[in-house]
């Protein structure tokens, strides 16, 4: 569950990013966050982080209230995402197995459980032949299918997956954005920010469109200016 109340955020410069911003996505829900540059994205997801904090307003999610939480409960939180980002962040000194257990020992997760998991994952993700290869010996696809399975990896209750198919050609932005489906399938609720139009048109989910900061529009199905 993720509610916005009349968020706004205003920036040391005055800049205003958000201006009043409400929303509701109930757990399971697949929703699309679009919106032109400078339009308030970037600021709601590191609101979602809990890298910024709103100027006024209230933030829940998972019935955290984010406006009130202390920094120190922070990391915990995070752990309750499972965040993709269009630069892909993997470790390149580490193999494909290595960067999605990363996640987990990070956790404390035990190693038994790591070595039953990381496979079960990689095979979701359809990964499980890349097992031993390192960043650098896979193609953007590939690299964003490792970072999807990252994100997986301590099964949080949502995916926000920022820009996931802007360094990837538009053969491998639909396997992502199927995997993305899959997932959500798996009774997660996926947050997907995006400027592509093609993707939205075709997957017909909910849309939210941010302009000025303001949601100017909030429907199932594709369309967007």
């Amino acid at each position: 569950m993720i509610d916005f109340k009349n968020v706004k955020k205003v920036y040391s410069n005055g800049v205003i990013a958000l201006g009043g911003v409400d929303f509701h996505v109930n757990d399971g829900e697949f929703v699309f966050i679009v919106g032109h540059s400078g339009a308030g994205k970037s600021t709601l997801m590191k609101l979602l982080l809990r890298e910024e904090i709103v100027t006024s307003g209230q933030v829940f999610v998972n019935n955290h209230d984010l406006t009130k939480m202390k920094n120190y409960r922070v990391p915990k939180y995070r752990r309750e995402l499972g965040v993709v980002f269009q630069d892909f962040r993997l470790l390149p000194n580490k193999t494909v197995y290595e960067n999605v257990a990363f996640a987990m020992r990070a956790v404390g997760t035990p190693a038994k459980k790591i070595r039953k998991r990381v496979p079960a994952i990689l095979s979701t993700v359809n990964l499980y032949d890349k097992f031993d290869c390192f960043p650098s010996e896979l193609s953007g696809g590939e690299k964003q299918r490792v970072a999807l399975a990252r994100a997986l990896a301590n099964n949080p209750k949502i995916i926000i997956a920022d820009e996931p198919t802007g360094n990837i050609d538009p053969k491998m932005s639909m396997e992502i954005m199927n995997l993305l489906i899959k997932i959500n399938r798996l009774d997660k609720t996926v947050i997907v920010v995006t400027h592509d139009q093609k993707l939205v048109d075709y997957f017909q989910k909910r849309v939210i469109t941010l302009n000025d900061g303001k949601i100017v529009d909030d429907h199932v199905g594709g369309m967007f200016e």
